[in-house]
Protein backbone atom coordinates (compact mmCIF):
# COMPACT_ATOMS: atom_id res chain seq x y z
CA UNK A 1 0.00 0.00 0.00
CA UNK A 2 1.31 3.76 -0.96
CA UNK A 3 2.24 5.53 1.61
CA UNK A 4 0.56 8.91 2.17
CA UNK A 5 2.36 12.19 2.70
CA UNK A 6 1.79 16.11 2.63
CA UNK A 7 5.47 17.17 2.75
CA UNK A 8 6.25 17.35 6.58
CA UNK A 9 4.33 14.01 7.42
CA UNK A 10 4.71 10.58 5.96
CA UNK A 11 2.02 7.88 7.05
CA UNK A 12 2.61 4.42 5.91
CA UNK A 13 -0.38 2.03 5.94
CA UNK A 14 -0.30 -1.71 6.81
CA UNK A 15 -2.00 -4.14 5.13
CA UNK A 16 -5.65 -4.46 6.55
CA UNK A 17 -5.51 -7.04 9.67
CA UNK A 18 -9.07 -8.27 9.93
CA UNK A 19 -11.17 -5.22 9.54
CA UNK A 20 -8.28 -2.57 11.14
CA UNK A 21 -5.83 -0.64 9.23
CA UNK A 22 -2.84 0.94 11.14
CA UNK A 23 -1.26 4.32 10.06
CA UNK A 24 2.38 4.87 11.22
CA UNK A 25 2.68 8.50 11.09
CA UNK A 26 6.50 9.75 10.36
CA UNK A 27 7.39 13.39 10.64
CA UNK A 28 9.89 14.65 8.11
CA UNK A 29 12.58 17.21 8.36
CA UNK A 30 14.68 18.28 5.00
CA UNK A 31 18.09 16.68 5.87
CA UNK A 32 17.02 15.43 8.55
CA UNK A 33 15.97 11.48 9.60
CA UNK A 34 12.44 10.77 10.05
CA UNK A 35 10.89 10.40 13.14
CA UNK A 36 8.14 7.95 13.80
CA UNK A 37 5.50 10.31 16.20
CA UNK A 38 2.76 7.30 16.55
CA UNK A 39 0.23 5.40 14.92
CA UNK A 40 -3.95 6.16 13.81
CA UNK A 41 -6.13 3.09 13.26
CA UNK A 42 -9.11 2.85 11.03
CA UNK A 43 -11.46 -0.46 12.86
CA UNK A 44 -14.47 -1.04 10.58
CA UNK A 45 -17.05 -0.84 13.23
CA UNK A 46 -20.29 -2.22 10.50
CA UNK A 47 -20.61 -2.01 6.46
CA UNK A 48 -19.41 1.13 5.65
CA UNK A 49 -18.21 2.63 8.85
CA UNK A 50 -14.94 2.27 10.74
CA UNK A 51 -13.84 4.08 13.97
CA UNK A 52 -10.76 6.25 14.03
CA UNK A 53 -8.07 6.11 16.89
CA UNK A 54 -5.00 8.08 17.01
CA UNK A 55 -2.10 7.76 19.36
CA UNK A 56 0.80 10.56 18.55
CA UNK A 57 3.03 12.68 19.78
CA UNK A 58 4.04 16.04 18.28
CA UNK A 59 1.15 18.15 19.76
CA UNK A 60 -2.40 18.70 18.28
CA UNK A 61 -0.94 20.06 14.68
CA UNK A 62 0.51 16.75 13.71
CA UNK A 63 -2.58 14.96 14.84
CA UNK A 64 -4.99 17.04 12.79
CA UNK A 65 -2.69 16.95 9.63
CA UNK A 66 -2.51 12.82 9.98
CA UNK A 67 -6.06 12.93 10.48
CA UNK A 68 -7.18 14.75 7.16
CA UNK A 69 -5.10 12.70 5.11
CA UNK A 70 -6.29 9.65 6.92
CA UNK A 71 -9.65 10.37 6.52
CA UNK A 72 -9.55 10.76 2.87
CA UNK A 73 -7.98 7.84 2.46
CA UNK A 74 -10.49 5.59 4.14
CA UNK A 75 -13.23 7.50 2.07
CA UNK A 76 -11.20 6.97 -0.83
CA UNK A 77 -8.76 4.23 -0.82
CA UNK A 78 -10.59 2.08 1.79
CA UNK A 79 -14.19 2.90 0.25
CA UNK A 80 -15.91 4.23 4.00
CA UNK A 81 -18.87 6.07 4.08
CA UNK A 82 -18.62 7.20 7.58
CA UNK A 83 -15.99 8.05 10.17
CA UNK A 84 -16.41 8.30 13.44
CA UNK A 85 -14.17 9.55 16.54
CA UNK A 86 -15.40 8.77 20.23
CA UNK A 87 -13.76 11.01 22.86
CA UNK A 88 -13.78 11.89 26.73
CA UNK A 89 -15.25 15.03 26.94
CA UNK A 90 -13.15 16.13 29.44
CA UNK A 91 -10.14 15.76 26.85
CA UNK A 92 -10.62 19.27 25.40
CA UNK A 93 -7.70 18.73 23.30
CA UNK A 94 -8.43 16.01 21.86
CA UNK A 95 -12.11 17.15 20.64
CA UNK A 96 -10.54 20.24 18.82
CA UNK A 97 -8.11 17.83 17.20
CA UNK A 98 -11.59 15.82 16.02
CA UNK A 99 -13.44 19.13 15.17
CA UNK A 100 -10.00 20.95 13.35
CA UNK A 101 -10.14 17.12 11.13
CA UNK A 102 -13.59 17.73 9.97
CA UNK A 103 -15.31 15.76 12.43
CA UNK A 104 -19.01 17.22 13.73
CA UNK A 105 -19.87 16.90 17.43
CA UNK A 106 -22.94 14.34 17.38
CA UNK A 107 -23.92 13.94 21.06
CA UNK A 108 -22.62 12.11 24.25
CA UNK A 109 -23.20 8.60 25.83
CA UNK A 110 -23.84 8.85 28.52
CA UNK A 111 -21.51 6.33 31.12
CA UNK A 112 -21.03 3.91 28.04
CA UNK A 113 -16.67 3.84 29.14
CA UNK A 114 -15.49 2.30 32.02
CA UNK A 115 -12.12 4.12 32.66
CA UNK A 116 -10.01 3.06 35.82
CA UNK A 117 -13.41 1.22 37.25
CA UNK A 118 -15.82 4.85 36.91
CA UNK A 119 -17.93 5.01 34.52
CA UNK A 120 -17.21 8.03 31.99
CA UNK A 121 -19.15 9.37 29.32
CA UNK A 122 -18.21 9.88 25.41
CA UNK A 123 -18.59 12.36 22.83
CA UNK A 124 -19.27 11.00 19.23
CA UNK A 125 -17.71 13.09 16.57
CA UNK A 126 -19.03 12.04 13.09
CA UNK A 127 -18.13 12.83 9.62
CA UNK A 128 -19.67 11.23 6.11
CA UNK A 129 -17.70 11.07 3.03
CA UNK A 130 -19.99 13.89 1.02
CA UNK A 131 -19.68 16.21 4.66
CA UNK A 132 -18.09 19.49 3.24
CA UNK A 133 -14.40 19.72 4.24
CA UNK A 134 -13.04 21.60 7.20
CA UNK A 135 -11.05 24.05 4.80
CA UNK A 136 -14.25 24.89 3.27
CA UNK A 137 -16.62 28.02 4.40
CA UNK A 138 -19.89 25.96 4.44
CA UNK A 139 -17.47 22.88 5.99
CA UNK A 140 -16.13 24.76 8.84
CA UNK A 141 -19.24 26.78 9.86
CA UNK A 142 -20.90 23.32 10.01
CA UNK A 143 -17.88 22.08 12.30
CA UNK A 144 -18.64 25.06 14.58
CA UNK A 145 -22.46 24.97 14.99
CA UNK A 146 -21.91 21.16 15.62
CA UNK A 147 -19.84 22.41 18.92
CA UNK A 148 -21.16 25.47 20.24
CA UNK A 149 -23.43 25.89 22.87
CA UNK A 150 -27.17 25.76 21.66
CA UNK A 151 -29.70 27.27 23.78
CA UNK A 152 -33.63 26.84 24.08
CA UNK A 153 -36.16 29.68 23.12
CA UNK A 154 -39.28 29.68 24.59
CA UNK A 155 -42.14 31.85 23.51
CA UNK A 156 -44.77 32.59 25.28
CA UNK A 157 -48.05 34.85 24.89
CA UNK A 158 -49.30 37.39 28.07
CA UNK A 159 -53.10 38.11 27.34
CA UNK A 160 -55.00 40.06 29.43
CA UNK A 161 -58.58 40.71 29.85
CA UNK A 162 -60.32 44.37 30.97
CA UNK A 163 -60.50 43.43 34.35
CA UNK A 164 -56.54 43.13 34.20
CA UNK A 165 -56.73 39.34 34.79
CA UNK A 166 -54.32 36.95 32.90
CA UNK A 167 -54.95 34.15 30.74
CA UNK A 168 -53.22 30.53 32.29
CA UNK A 169 -53.64 27.62 31.17
CA UNK A 170 -53.81 24.05 32.57
CA UNK A 171 -51.35 21.37 31.32
CA UNK A 172 -51.56 17.89 31.66
CA UNK A 173 -47.52 17.53 32.62
CA UNK A 174 -47.49 19.46 35.64
CA UNK A 175 -49.49 21.17 38.90
CA UNK A 176 -48.16 24.42 37.83
CA UNK A 177 -50.63 26.61 35.65
CA UNK A 178 -48.90 27.81 32.43
CA UNK A 179 -48.84 31.12 29.79
CA UNK A 180 -50.24 30.35 26.46
CA UNK A 181 -47.29 29.14 24.18
CA UNK A 182 -44.31 26.96 24.50
CA UNK A 183 -40.32 26.29 22.99
CA UNK A 184 -39.84 27.08 19.58
CA UNK A 185 -38.68 24.56 16.72
CA UNK A 186 -35.75 24.72 14.85
CA UNK A 187 -35.91 26.71 12.04
CA UNK A 188 -38.78 28.68 13.12
CA UNK A 189 -38.94 32.53 14.46
CA UNK A 190 -40.18 32.86 17.83
CA UNK A 191 -43.17 35.07 17.19
CA UNK A 192 -44.07 32.13 14.73
CA UNK A 193 -43.69 29.90 17.41
CA UNK A 194 -45.81 31.62 19.87
CA UNK A 195 -48.76 31.52 17.53
CA UNK A 196 -48.11 28.27 16.53
CA UNK A 197 -48.34 26.79 20.14
CA UNK A 198 -51.54 28.80 20.47
CA UNK A 199 -53.00 27.36 17.37
CA UNK A 200 -52.77 23.57 18.45
CA UNK A 201 -53.58 24.55 22.02
CA UNK A 202 -56.07 26.94 22.28
CA UNK A 203 -57.36 26.90 18.45
CA UNK A 204 -56.65 30.15 17.97
CA UNK A 205 -53.79 32.84 17.76
CA UNK A 206 -54.24 35.81 18.98
CA UNK A 207 -52.42 38.71 17.53
CA UNK A 208 -49.29 39.77 19.01
CA UNK A 209 -49.05 43.64 19.55
CA UNK A 210 -45.07 43.54 21.11
CA UNK A 211 -42.61 41.96 23.36
CA UNK A 212 -43.41 42.55 27.39
CA UNK A 213 -40.13 40.33 28.44
CA UNK A 214 -37.38 39.28 27.64
CA UNK A 215 -35.99 36.49 30.38
CA UNK A 216 -33.03 34.28 31.06
CA UNK A 217 -33.96 31.26 32.80
CA UNK A 218 -30.92 29.18 34.88
CA UNK A 219 -31.34 25.24 35.27
CA UNK A 220 -34.16 24.23 36.47
CA UNK A 221 -35.71 20.76 37.56
CA UNK A 222 -33.51 18.90 34.57
CA UNK A 223 -33.93 21.60 32.26
CA UNK A 224 -31.09 23.52 30.89
CA UNK A 225 -31.13 27.26 30.77
CA UNK A 226 -32.86 29.39 28.29
CA UNK A 227 -33.99 32.66 26.52
CA UNK A 228 -37.60 33.34 27.01
CA UNK A 229 -39.30 36.07 24.86
CA UNK A 230 -42.54 37.03 26.46
CA UNK A 231 -44.83 38.26 23.57
CA UNK A 232 -48.01 40.80 24.48
CA UNK A 233 -51.08 39.12 23.63
CA UNK A 234 -53.60 42.13 24.35
CA UNK A 235 -56.20 42.97 26.24
CA UNK A 236 -59.46 41.10 25.39
CA UNK A 237 -63.13 40.70 26.65
CA UNK A 238 -63.70 37.62 29.25
CA UNK A 239 -65.84 36.52 27.10
CA UNK A 240 -62.81 35.71 24.71
CA UNK A 241 -62.05 32.25 27.16
CA UNK A 242 -65.45 30.90 25.70
CA UNK A 243 -64.28 31.19 22.22
CA UNK A 244 -61.21 28.96 22.51
CA UNK A 245 -60.46 25.49 22.14
CA UNK A 246 -58.14 23.87 24.57
CA UNK A 247 -56.54 20.72 22.10
CA UNK A 248 -57.59 18.09 25.56
CA UNK A 249 -54.49 16.59 25.58
CA UNK A 250 -51.52 19.24 26.34
CA UNK A 251 -53.97 21.86 27.42
CA UNK A 252 -56.58 20.51 29.81
CA UNK A 253 -58.13 23.62 30.53
CA UNK A 254 -57.87 28.05 30.52
CA UNK A 255 -58.84 30.45 33.03
CA UNK A 256 -58.24 34.09 33.75
CA UNK A 257 -56.19 34.74 37.42
CA UNK A 258 -55.72 38.55 39.08
CA UNK A 259 -52.25 39.29 39.97
CA UNK A 260 -52.75 38.67 43.43
CA UNK A 261 -53.62 35.07 43.14
CA UNK A 262 -50.59 33.96 41.54
CA UNK A 263 -48.71 32.96 44.48
CA UNK A 264 -49.22 28.78 44.64
CA UNK A 265 -50.60 28.86 41.25
CA UNK A 266 -48.09 29.43 38.95
CA UNK A 267 -44.41 28.55 39.23
CA UNK A 268 -42.10 30.69 41.59
CA UNK A 269 -40.97 32.21 38.27
CA UNK A 270 -43.95 33.78 37.01
CA UNK A 271 -45.03 34.44 40.40
CA UNK A 272 -42.16 37.00 40.54
CA UNK A 273 -42.56 38.11 37.00
CA UNK A 274 -45.91 38.16 35.77
CA UNK A 275 -47.81 41.04 38.71
CA UNK A 276 -44.72 42.98 37.43
CA UNK A 277 -45.74 42.89 34.02
CA UNK A 278 -49.12 42.96 34.09
CA UNK A 279 -49.08 46.53 36.29
CA UNK A 280 -47.24 47.72 33.50
CA UNK A 281 -47.47 46.09 30.65
CA UNK A 282 -46.07 49.33 28.28
CA UNK A 283 -42.94 48.77 29.16
CA UNK A 284 -39.92 46.42 27.85
CA UNK A 285 -38.56 44.29 30.65
CA UNK A 286 -34.82 43.13 30.51
CA UNK A 287 -34.76 40.03 32.82
CA UNK A 288 -32.80 37.40 34.81
CA UNK A 289 -34.99 34.46 36.43
CA UNK A 290 -37.84 36.67 36.46
CA UNK A 291 -36.04 39.91 38.41
CA UNK A 292 -34.70 42.63 36.18
CA UNK A 293 -31.58 43.33 35.75
CA UNK A 294 -30.72 46.95 36.64
CA UNK A 295 -26.74 46.97 35.43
Amino acid sequence: MEPLSDGELTLRPSQPNGQVTTFTVEHSVPGITSDTMGTVEVRQTSPGVALVVWSLDGGPGVAEQAMRLVTEYAFGQLGFERLQVEVDPELHSTARVAIRSGFRREGVLRGAALVDGERRDVAIYGMRVDDPRPNTVTGWTALMDSALPKKRVIAHVVVRDTAGRVLLCQVSYKKDLELPGGVVEPDEDPATGASREMQEEMGTALPLLGVLAIDWLPRWEGWGDAVEILYDGGVHDPSLIDELQPDGFEIRALSWHAPEELEGLVSPLNARRLPMLLAAPNQLYNLRAGVPITS
